[in-house]
């Protein structure tokens, strides 16, 4: 999911953000732990209307981060 994404020739990607719940399945944590990162300020992103949204590179960045 978070590798392989396509860039148009301006660099754009084909990928979509990720909800709370989609994220949460990809790091093996419960929603809860996801929302606690954010509001930590440990995972970055975005409010769509009141919904939760997280870009898939903040999530392979959280991860480099964390094995360190």
């Amino acid at each position: 999911m978070l590798d392989g994404m396509a860039t148009d020739g301006e660099g754009r990607s084909d990928r979509s953000l990720l909800s709370v719940r989609q994220v949460a399945r990809l790091l093996g944590v419960c929603p809860a732990t996801v929302y606690a990162l954010c509001e930590q300020r440990k995972l970055p992103h975005f409010r769509v209307l009141n919904a939760i949204r997280i870009d898939p590179k903040a999530v392979k960045r959280f991860l480099s981060r964390a094995r360190r």
